[in-house]
């Protein structure tokens, strides 16, 4: 009975171990295998505007999310200079000057990630004015720009004056995507799209153009301004509107152009919106040459004669001054056409304004919320201080910006109050910013977020702890075992029931 019941233990121990083997190597694959993300992906883009050009670098997980990487800003620089449409003349020189600010992106994205790092430059309000000034001038500075970058180790993908709209909806895209209006994390850690979440308005003032982007209260509405933008799986309807020559230098230009033809000298010209006792001598086509000021342009033009302005630091004039810089006739008194004649729907919710409105409210020590009376209260005692106090009052003083902070204030009451139809009780929603976290709110970053979309995803790497021929052959192996016992043990369950039916049936015939 010892020996039968022997190999009967055997196999319930062998098929014990093998299913407890089974089961836990299945475990271990399972739970300890690792994702191993294909890394990350780096792009270039070079906002190229009127009075600058700006380097960003920007890195996304390998892997997508709805086909839109999740994109960071991990380096900027300013290249040194002014914008590129200023080498119009002599677009040669325009290249060096990139040379410091792409040695430092060389060095923040991994040298063999080079080839494959896409490089954009995109061109804005300043390139689109010298296109229509002089076709072949803009032509040659995108020329020399591309012969520099096909030099460099990246993947240059073209440099390329876009519209105003385009900049407006990327303007607005970023502005959202770094509000967390498009995804947020949940407590799994995992990306989602936020629930009933609002979109903001975005407001962008540059050099030589401003817009407004936002989704309208009745978005059925059709409006010749309106985008279709696809981000994360979801689809938006946004309104956007540039302005070309109602960027903060391109209008000030005009004030300029204006004060000279309103004043009886060509020489001196008083300036209501410049500090008290502040001078300073301009030539003619600093301001007159321009295709923004063209019709305010004097009969005896002479682009190298000096005219001198003097500052009166009169906020009253300089509000009566600036008003003329707008059209407000023109829309006849309609409510959905401020002004110049432009259709545009009532402003609806929160907006963020950033780029010249940020650094101008700054300059006026606002924070980020304020209410209208502050900021004329503000701009009124700014307006008055003399160049001397002027240089005590702002936190970071550069001449060719402190003098025009007065006219730029103006400016931006008009723009956003008698242009955009934003009130005492509207104006709060508007939050005036630089950046959110470490990174810009600039058109680039939307760009390289539709960009992405353009991008092949990579899938994730799995790693397992055995290799998948080993794993399947240990199944395999275990599991035949597992039923070769299961089967010895069926075979001896029946072979001990025979047996005691045999020994039953020999009990009953033996004789007595």
């Amino acid at each position: 009975r010892m020996l039968t019941r022997t190999p009967s233990v055997i196999a319930e121990v062998f098929l014990f171990l093998s299913i407890v083997l089974v089961v836990a190597i299945a475990v271990i694959q399972i739970n300890q295998q690792q994702i191993l993300s294909p890394g990350l992906k780096y792009g270039i883009v070079l906002d190229a505007g009127s009075s600058r050009t700006t380097v960003y670098v920007y890195e996304w997980p390998a892997e997508k999310e709805n086909d839109t990487g999740v994109v960071s800003q991990t380096f900027k620089c300013n290249v040194k200079g002014p914008g590129i449409s200023s080498y119009e003349s002599n677009p040669g020189a325009l290249a060096k000057p990139f040379d410091d600010c792409l040695n430092k992106v060389k060095e923040r994205i991994p040298v063999h990630l080079h080839k494959n790092t896409s490089v954009y430059l995109g061109a804005t309000a300043g390139m689109r004015l010298l296109r229509l000034q002089n076709e072949t001038a803009a032509n040659e500075v995108l020329a020399s720009i591309q012969t520099y970058f096909r030099a460099q180790p990246f993947e240059f993908r073209g440099a390329q004056i876009i519209t105003g709209p385009e900049e407006g909806v990327y303007g607005w895209i970023t502005a959202n995507y770094l509000m967390g209006n498009f995804l947020e994390r949940n407590l799994w850690r995992t990306w989602v799209h936020p629930y009933r979440k609002e979109t903001m308005g975005a407001l962008d003032l540059g050099g030589a153009s401003t817009q407004i982007s936002f989704i309208p209260e009745d978005s059925q509405e059709n409006f010749n301004s309106t985008f279709q933008v696809k981000l994360y799986g979801y689809n938006y309807k946004v309104y956007t509107h540039s302005f070309q020559c109602y960027g903060r230098d391109e209008a000030e230009k005009k004030l300029l152009a204006l004060l000279l033809q309103k004043s009886n000298t060509s020489s001196n010209v008083d300036n209501p919106c410049y500090p008290q006792n502040y001078n300073t001598a301009l030539t003619m086509k600093n301001f007159s040459g321009s295709l923004c000021t063209q019709s305010l342009r004097p009969a005896n033009y002479y682009p190298n004669q000096l005219v001198n302005f003097h500052g009166t630091g009169d906020p009253g004039l300089c509000q009566e001054m600036v008003s003329l810089l707008f059209n407000f006739t023109a829309c006849r008194d309609r409510e959905d056409c401020p002004f110049n004649g432009i259709h545009q729907p009532k402003v609806k919710g929160n907006f963020v304004a950033f780029s010249g409105f940020y650094y101008t409210i700054n300059a006026l020590n606002l924070s980020e919320h304020f209410s209208l009376a502050d900021f004329n209260s503000s701009m009124w005692i700014f307006c008055s201080q003399s160049w001397a106090q002027l240089q005590f009052m702002l936190p970071k003083f550069e001449e060719i910006y402190a003098r025009s902070y007065c006219f730029s204030a103006n400016f931006i009451y008009y723009l956003l109050v008698r242009g955009y139809n934003f009130d005492a009780e509207t104006w709060p929603q508007i939050h005036f910013q630089k950046e959110v976290g470490n990174s810009s709110i600039a058109w680039s970053l939307g760009y390289m977020l539709s960009l992405t979309n353009m991008i092949p995803a990579e899938g994730k790497l799995i790693q397992l702890p055995l290799k998948p021929s080993l794993f399947a052959g240990l199944l395999v192996f275990l599991t035949a075992t597992a039923l070769l016992c299961l089967l010895f043990l069926v075979y001896l369950c029946v072979a001990s029931h025979n047996r005691k039916n045999i020994g039953r049936v020999e009990h009953v015939f033996i004789p007595e």
